[in-house]
C-alpha cells in the first residue's frame, strides 16, 4: 500500500496530510498561508514536502483557480501571484515526485465520488458554499473538466437579472454562505459579524429577522440546483462547505427546492427531482479529492465501495 502527501491550498491555511491508496487519513496539520508572494508560498510548500519526501509516492495538491492539463494554475482566486504558475512543474523539477493540481471545488466532488456520498452516483454533483459557489459534475461516472478546464464554476452563472451589475447578478455574489453570515452577523450587531456559530443559532431558533435572510439564500441554491439539472439531468446533489453541518442548511435547500416544483406545475412534471443530500466530507474533503485525482491519473486506486 503507498502513501501519498495531499495538500490544501486555502487563503487561510495550508492543510496537508498523508494518506494511503484505500482513502485512510494516517496524519495532518495545517500551518497559516503565506499570502504575499510566490517565494514565500512555494518555500512553504516545499517546508512541508522536505517532512515526507522520502516516504511518499506522489504529491496531490487543491488549488483555487483554474487548472489546465499542465498543471498551470489561471487566476489563482484569493491568491492571485499563483496565476500563470506551473505548480505541478515546480515541485516535479525539484522533488522528481509525480504531483498532481486539482481544482479546490473539483477536489471536493472527487471526494464525495471516491469516498463519500456520489459514490456509485454516475450523474451527479456537488456543490461547496463558502465566499463563493464552487463544486464539480460527473457524468457517466467521471468528473466533469469542460472544453476550458471550468466545468462547475457555478459562481459566474447569473440569476439576478434585475441587476445591471453582471457581477452583482452572479451567483457568487447573491449565493455567498459568507456574506449571508456577515449580513445576519451586522443585523444583529455581533461583536464578529463573521461567527457563524452565533449566525447559527439565531437561524435555527427561526429568528423574525436573521431567518428570512437565510431562507432567501436556501431559495438561491435550490434555484441553482433546478438550472443545473435542467442542463445536465443528475441523479444526485451534495451540499458542502462549513455551513453544511448545520442541519437546516439542506432541510431548507429541500424546502425550498420543493417549493418551486409545487408552485409550476410544468417544472415538477417535466423536471424529474433529484436528490439533495449532505456532502459527507466538510473541513478534509480536499484532501481526499485532490489524492483521488492524483489516483486515477496514475491508475493507483483501490477499489472502495462506501459503507
Amino acid at each position: 500500500m503507498s502513501n501519498y502527501l495531499s495538500i490544501d491550498i486555502g487563503g487561510t491555511n495550508l492543510k496537508y496530510g498523508i494518506l494511503n491508496n484505500s482513502g485512510n487519513l494516517i496524519s495532518h496539520d495545517k500551518l497559516q498561508t503565506p499570502a504575499k508572494n510566490i517565494i514565500e508560498f512555494t518555500n512553504a510548500i516545499f517546508s512541508i514536502i522536505d517532512k515526507y519526501q522520502s516516504s511518499i509516492k506522489g504529491i496531490a495538491i487543491s488549488v483555487p483557480g483554474k487548472i489546465d492539463d499542465t498543471g498551470t494554475i489561471h487566476h489563482g482566486g484569493s491568491l492571485p501571484f499563483l496565476d500563470k504558475v506551473n505548480l505541478k512543474k515546480i515541485i516535479e523539477d525539484k522533488y522528481r515526485i509525480y504531483t498532481s493540481i486539482e481544482n479546490d471545488g473539483k477536489s471536493a466532488a472527487l471526494a464525495e465520488l471516491w469516498l463519500g456520498n456520489l459514490n456509485n452516483i454516475d450523474n451527479s454533483a456537488a456543490i461547496v458554499l463558502g465566499t463563493g459557489v464552487g463544486g464539480g459534475i460527473v457524468i457517466n461516472g467521471q468528473l466533469l473538466y469542460g472544453e476550458h478546464f471550468q466545468a462547475g464554476e457555478f459562481s459566474f452563472m447569473l440569476n439576478n437579472f434585475t441587476k445591471d451589475d453582471f457581477l452583482k447578478a452572479a451567483v457568487g455574489a447573491n449565493t455567498s454562505a459568507v456574506g449571508m453570515i456577515k449580513k445576519i452577523g451586522s443585523l444583529k450587531k455581533l461583536s464578529n459579524i463573521s461567527d457563524g456559530i452565533e449566525v447559527f443559532n439565531f437561524i435555527n431558533k427561526k429568528d423574525p429577522e436573521a431567518f428570512p435572510i437565510f431562507k432567501e439564500f436556501c431559495s438561491y441554491v435550490a434555484k441553482l440546483i433546478l438550472n443545473i439539472q435542467s442542463v445536465v439531468d443528475l441523479k444526485r446533489f451534495v451540499i458542502g462547505g462549513g455551513i453544511s453541518a448545520q442541519p437546516i442548511v439542506t432541510d431548507t435547500i429541500n424546502e425550498e427546492y420543493d417549493k418551486i416544483l409545487n408552485s409550476t406545475p410544468i417544472i415538477k412534471d417535466s423536471l424529474t427531482r433529484p436528490e439533495i443530500l449532505n456532502a459527507k466530507f466538510q473541513n478534509n474533503a480536499n484532501l481526499y479529492g485532490a489524492l483521488y485525482g492524483l489516483l486515477i491519473k496514475v491508475d493507483d486506486k483501490k477499489d472502495y465501495i462506501a459503507q
